[in-house]
């Protein structure tokens, strides 16, 4: 009887021990996002992906965050776009108090030759980097595509909306 006692103890402590390193396991992934995003050649000057768009290997892309208190620059880190115009980055830390935003820094020197200087204007995207936002998947967080625009659109991009059944705020 007092083995079955002995051997009941033991079999009980090993199963609370694991549970334990579980859920210090799982709160140390709080404080760790992976983020992913793509960037695009905006061939029709919409600020939206279509057809036409052409994604951009070596594009380079900046995450800053900024303390909501007094602006202060508390993080920085930078990735660059593969061939498939995807970049990814991992950052450590609960940013909850801090507006955190990805932009574009730099075009590649091929893909969207056309570029216009008002693309490193206008894109940017905000990202949260908090456990504590209510998003059911804490570790990945997914930007919005982000696009250099050219300066004259495509000839096809009429055609393109069309086929959408848009019309778009810009002239062919």
């Amino acid at each position: 009887m007092a083995n079955k006692a002995i051997f009941f103890f033991f079999v009980s402590a090993v199963c609370l021990s694991s549970l334990a390193g579980k859920a210090l396991a799982d709160a140390d992934d709080f404080d760790r996002f992976q983020i992913q995003g793509s960037v695009y050649c905006d061939t029709c000057r919409v600020q939206f992906v279509t057809r036409l768009s052409k994604f951009l290997e070596g594009a380079k892309v900046k995450l800053e965050c900024r303390s909501r208190a007094n602006g202060t620059v508390t993080l920085t880190k930078e990735a660059v776009t593969d061939k498939s115009g995807s970049y990814r980055m991992e950052v450590t830390g609960d940013h909850e108090e801090e507006v955190c935003e990805l932009v574009l820094v730099q075009s590649p020197d091929s893909g969207c030759s056309d570029v216009s200087k008002e693309a490193y204007l206008r894109n940017a995207a905000k990202i949260s980097l908090t456990a504590n936002d209510g998003i059911v998947s804490h570790e990945t967080r997914i930007v919005n595509p982000l696009g250099f625009m050219v300066k004259t659109p495509l000839a096809d991009c009429a055609a393109a909306f069309k086929e959408l059944g848009i019309v778009p705020d810009v002239t062919f």
